[in-house]
């Protein structure tokens, strides 16, 4: 967690105690900077504090994006320290790995700045919407009311169980709800404080109310297309109610039925006795209101939420994140680029540097290559790069990399580009690049590596392949290269066997052209001799009778031409 921290001026917090100090987050710091705090797996609410100001953001707004478990939650755009509920945004979300994860990225619209983030954990069951909501979407909390109460408060302030995670509840006074009427009472409230939810009972001993057959509403500002969870908070506190049948309403959301013939007494079994009436809807518009309208008698209503539901993304394989971490610190990656969170989600904000590729049978994100060229890098490729499968390219070329290439690289077997040319690289051409089946382009030129180029890469050209081994002083063993001076095992064998052949056909050769000198010689004795002289002295018929044979046998046209069959 990197980040500068500056001071606060005073009243600046709107619900909270005085804070002295934030945490901002400028450009070289990187475009994305993470808490992870280690906490049990289950359910938790989140909460921020968000302000600004002079040494941080000059005094001027800042824009930028808040995630939570790798999902964009808190979009935070202009305006938003104007309204508490911005300011002071939560969520309820559930940690399944460990650590709870939130990442503030930038926009360039000033630097991210936060006061406070606090983590409560809260009841597994707290908010229960079924499976599998409850576990793949977080609860952005659009509104926490307390229908008109004199103050707000936290949980603690209102005695709250600790399990119920602190939660605000705000005031509906400053709301546009049309005429009502406040009601109080100090008397006990029953069914209300238990776990899951643990809401406080004060909750309940306030209510807006209206006449007899006037409406109550409350309208909002919603993201378009989403759905909501809408949780209704009542219980009769009136004294003049106190039979079923004597209030009965309707409620409505952006004039949809939500709730029909809602009977307070009816439903809670009688006053004074809380319940709790929730449903989910789509809302399709950018306003969402509730309308309240009264059958029998008036309308009463304790309190509400409303939570926008925030569909998780699906995050990287986690073997993949921590091998990237690694590499993040062997690789020298500059702070600037922040690498922190999940390299993939959320996809508004990848990693810079980071393709990325989507499983759509394991439902997660995976890495599929890392374009790192001209990036100031100074460490070494580590082994734990073995660890990213998927990748199919590898450029860091340009920089400043030191050492060996490691020969975990022959494992990544979809890799198709490898460019870790003009670096500092030393040591051999590992062999096990050899393995890469699926390599097409590989580029180690400009670099100080030394020793024989490994056979097994030689074919690759010959295939189509583009190889570029330029630039090394130290390799041999292939074509553009120097010859190797010191030969490798495998030459040796080749070159000693070559030698012993060599050697072989040269003994045939000298004893051939002895016996052809020892034939000829014997062939001049034999000529010269008396027997043969004697021969040769014959009858001048029979010498003529050996000519016409010897002629015969040497005719061209006779050696050519076929015979015919009588």
């Amino acid at each position: 967690m990197g980040g500068s921290s500056a001071s606060i001026p005073e009243g600046t917090s709107m619900i909270a105690p005085q804070l002295n100090t934030l945490r901002y987050f400028q450009y070289s710091d990187g475009a994305e900077n993470c808490y992870n705090i280690s906490v049990p797996i289950g359910r938790y609410l989140m909460r921020f504090f968000f302000t600004f100001g002079e040494v941080d953001n000059s005094n001027t707004e800042p824009q930028f994006d808040v995630s939570l478990e790798g999902t964009l939650t808190f979009p935070l755009q202009p305006g938003w320290s104007s309204y508490y509920d911005q300011a002071y945004p939560d969520a309820l979300v559930y940690v399944d790995d460990g650590a709870a994860t939130a990442c503030f990225h930038s926009s360039g619209h000033g630097n991210p700045a936060v006061v406070s983030l606090e983590i409560l954990q809260i009841n597994e069951l707290a908010y229960e919407l079924g499976y599998p909501w409850t576990l793949y979407v977080i609860l952005k909390t659009v509104k926490r009311v307390s229908c008109n109460a004199l103050e707000t408060g936290y949980g603690i302030d209102l005695d709250a169980d600790p399990w119920g995670g602190d939660r605000f509840w705000g005031s509906d006074i400053d709301l546009n709800k049309g005429a009502s009427t406040p009601l109080k009472t100090t008397a006990h409230i029953t069914n209300c404080c238990g776990a899951p939810n643990f809401y406080p009972e004060v909750l309940y001993q306030s209510a807006a109310t209206t006449g007899v057959g006037e409406n109550l509403y409350y309208s909002f500002q919603v993201e378009p297309n989403q759905n909501y969870s809408i949780w209704l908070h009542f219980a009769e506190i009136s004294p003049n109610i106190t039979q079923k049948g004597q209030r009965i309403f309707q409620i409505l959301v952006n004039d949809q039925p939500l709730f029909m013939g809602v009977d307070i007494v009816g439903y809670s079994g009688g006053p004074f006795t809380a319940i709790v009436l929730n449903k989910t809807i789509f809302v399709e518009g950018r306003t969402l209101t509730l309308t309240l309208k009264p059958v029998q008698g008036g309308i009463l209503i304790n309190g509400f939420e409303i939570y926008q539901l925030v569909p998780m993304e699906y995050t990287t394989v986690k073997s993949q994140v921590w091998a990237l971490q690694a590499l993040k610190d062997s690789l020298g990656v500059p702070s600037r680029l922040g690498w922190n969170g999940d390299p993939c989600v959320p996809q508004e904000h990848p990693w810079i540097g980071v393709d990325c590729g989507y499983d759509f049978t394991g439902n997660a994100w995976f890495l599929a290559g890392l374009s790192l060229s001209h990036q100031g890098l100074k460490g070494h490729i580590a082994e734990d790069i073995s660890y990213l499968p998927s990748l199919q390219s590898i450029n860091m070329s340009s920089n400043s990399l030191s050492g060996a290439i490691p020969s975990q690289l022959g494992n990544l077997s979809n890799l198709e580009i490898l460019d870790i040319s003009f670096n500092k690289l030393n040591g051999s051409i590992p062999g096990s690049l050899g393995n890469l089946t699926h390599l097409q382009e590989l580029y180690l030129n400009g670099n100080q590596l030394k020793g024989e180029v490994p056979v097994a890469l030689l074919s690759g050209p010959i295939h189509g392949a583009s190889f570029n081994f330029s630039d090394n002083s130290g390799l041999c063993g292939i074509p553009g290269l120097s010859s190797c001076g010191i030969l490798s095992s495998g030459s040796k064998v080749g070159l000693a066997v070559g030698t012993t052949l060599g050697a072989l056909i040269l003994v045939v050769c000298i004893l051939a052209i002895r016996q052809r000198r020892y034939n000829i010689a014997r062939a001049k004795r034999s000529h010269d001799a008396p027997f043969a002289r004697s021969r040769l002295s014959s009858t001048p018929e029979v010498q003529l009778q050996k000519l016409a044979i010897t002629d015969y046998i040497k005719s061209p046209h006779l050696e050519h031409t076929p015979q015919l069959l009588q």
